[in-house]
């Protein structure tokens, strides 16, 4: 039926509670929820700076308890105001690595060889494109790169977010 085309789409967005949720200085992460880890994306990240010292902890604090310790984190530096070489988080240290990945990726690693890849949100998304972005990032059947996401999801008439981002 053509009617249950329209439906599909919803489901692509975080729920409406998410703008009550949303304050600032607070940053948002999603992960996929199924163990199968079959899409491009692990999860997404929408941090609130581009200050990785202030921002990098509490993402580590919360994957931690989910994922067990993180070892290394990589991140495009042009993405960030300054990047260190490494953070201790709860006792714990960080490496940094400044890959080329682009700055709409974090690669999170546990353990030696255990490599998660979050759709990294910038800072000044507005809260509508960020929450249809990471919706889309957190779907076990994503098939869509992380820079194509961010494309379709902050293109605007005033120009998009990931291009004022870098």
């Amino acid at each position: 039926m053509a009617d249950s085309d329209t439906p599909r789409t919803r489901p692509l967005l975080l729920p409406d509670a998410i703008h009550q949720a949303i304050k600032p200085g607070t940053a948002l992460l999603r992960l996929e929820t199924t163990s199968s880890r079959q899409g491009l994306l692990d999860g997404a990240w929408w941090p609130r700076t581009r200050d990785i010292e202030t921002e990098l902890p509490a993402l580590i604090s919360v994957l931690t308890a989910d994922l067990g310790p993180i070892t290394r984190v990589g991140v495009d530096a042009s993405a960030w105001n300054g990047l260190p070489t490494r953070l201790v988080v709860d006792g714990q240290v960080v490496h940094l690595d400044s890959d080329p990945v682009g700055d709409d990726t974090v690669l999170i690693t546990r353990g030696h060889n255990d490599h998660f890849a979050l759709l990294l949100v910038p800072p000044d998304t507005t809260v509508d494109a960020a929450r249809e972005a990471m919706a889309r990032a957190v779907r076990a059947d994503n098939d869509t790169q992380a820079a194509q996401i961010l494309i379709a999801t902050t293109s605007g008439p005033e120009g998009s977010a990931a291009d004022t981002a870098g």
